[in-house]
């Protein structure tokens, strides 16, 4: 098991069935003694930027549902340190906020591809202790994360994906259903 830590991703157990987590990845951007924060990445809302946000009209940019805190808030990653300031490197070539006026005025001007910057709406965070907690359980796996992941075209595989990404045992459980019960 990979320990929580910036760049590391959480891949939701396939019998987790907590609703905001279930079949999840969360790209860990933060990870202290006083909690840890991150983004689910592979679920997309209905909603686009333009719905959510004034000065975007027009712009059908896909938002994401980054989790159940603050859900009144919008954030980004991207892959443009030099001409985003500000941003948190979180891991090699993956940045956490920065100068969201300057992102605007790069997706004004068709400057943002959009392979390479994702928005989210909300965070999911994690008290004290807490994401270590739901590790003992078993509620998550741990790897570190890609570009390839974070950035994925196909939002829909990457939880899929990321369980091939761990490899051996754990790809057979792409096709455990989510109640065994029911099977």
């Amino acid at each position: 098991m990979v320990l929580p830590a910036p760049g590391i991703i959480l891949i939701a157990d396939p019998f987790l069935k907590d609703p905001n987590f279930m079949r999840t990845v969360v790209f860990l951007c933060d990870h202290q003694e006083e909690g840890s924060m991150g983004f689910v990445i592979n679920k997309q809302i209905e909603q686009t930027l333009d719905d959510l946000m004034d000065g975007f009209e027009g712009y059908n940019i896909p938002v994401y549902y980054g989790g159940p805190v603050q859900m009144d808030t919008i954030h980004f990653l991207h892959q443009y340190p030099d001409r985003i300031p500000g941003g948190m490197e979180v891991m090699k070539n993956i940045y956490w906020g920065g100068d969201f006026a300057q992102l605007t005025e790069m997706v004004k001007n068709g400057e943002a591809d959009f392979n390479k910057v994702r928005f989210f709406i909300g965070y999911s965070g994690w008290a004290t202790g807490q994401l270590d907690g739901e590790l003992k359980e078993k509620s998550w796996l741990t790897a570190l994360a890609t570009k390839k992941l974070v950035f994925h075209e196909e939002p829909d595989d990457i939880w899929k994906d990321s369980l091939k990404h761990l490899g051996g045992e754990y790809e057979m459980m792409i096709n455990f259903p989510i109640d065994p019960t029911l099977n």
